[in-house]
């Protein structure tokens, strides 16, 4: 589904401030996996995602999906196999729109301009049908402003309207940093029952000990822009919080 081959991503080329955020990373997330990325702050994770996502350019290497080399792609032609939920949970709506105007824009989001989704009563029953699985009892107020919730009922939104489209790959940049413990664990039972109903490959970056071991099916150490640890479904349940904790520094 995902395919890395040997992406390096340098900051500043041949100045004295060179950085290299990724170090020949070669990777292969197959269709329905869920992988989780951990590692200390600066270590390549949000780079990763950024070069799968188009948001940046890779300084060598390929990316593929689905056998399509998207390497040269730029970030709306990716669009269409990616959704994409922040750290910021303000950052993937419109405070300005509706819950509903939102949902639409979602749902137009990788389709052609020329082609027009209406917000007709099978749209709106749509989203509500959607929106009344949280039990936020936000299925009723459609109408109401994005702006004026929280940022929990927000991140939460974030994630339905991310399967609104044909999007195939989810990519979660630390979703639930900005969350109080409540908001961010209803957050992830979300995200999984999203990730399996809809058959997505997902990526979630965290800093959270507990989410990396609770979450997932594979588990990928960053450290100093390489792979440190790849360690496969049937070893993750082994690794203990104490285990993992040095991981992070």
């Amino acid at each position: 589904m995902i395919s890395l081959e040997d992406i390096s991503k340098i900051y500043h080329d041949g100045q004295d401030n060179e950085v290299a955020a990724l170090q020949q990373i070669r990777l292969y997330i197959r269709k329905g996996e869920y992988v989780v990325l951990i590692g200390a702050n600066g270590s390549g994770k949000t780079t990763l995602l950024n070069m799968i996502a188009g948001t940046g350019k890779v300084s060598s290497g390929k990316v593929i999906f689905d056998g399509v080399d998207v390497t040269r792609f730029p970030e709306y032609k990716r669009s269409k196999w990616i959704a994409r939920v922040f750290q910021n949970p303000y950052t993937g709506t419109s405070s300005e729109l509706s819950i509903l105007d939102n949902f639409r824009l979602a749902a137009l989001r990788t389709k052609r301009k020329k082609l027009i989704i209406g917000i007709d009563s099978a749209f709106r029953k749509r989203v509500r049908d959607m929106i009344s699985k949280l039990d936020m009892g936000l299925e009723n107020k459609t109408d109401q402003l994005m702006g004026s919730l929280s940022g929990g009922q927000r991140q939460a939104l974030t994630l339905l309207m991310s399967v609104m489209d044909d999007a195939s790959i989810l990519l979660m940049d630390e979703p639930t940093a900005a969350l109080d413990p409540k908001s961010a664990s209803q957050i992830l039972r979300l995200a999984n029952q999203i990730i399996l109903e809809y058959k997505l490959t997902a990526i979630l970056i965290t800093h959270n000990l507990k989410e990396a071991q609770q979450n997932g099916n594979r588990l990928i150490q960053f450290q100093e822009g390489r792979i440190r640890r790849d360690i496969p479904e049937k070893e993750k349940s082994e690794i203990s919080l104490t285990d993992m904790l040095p991981w992070f520094e």
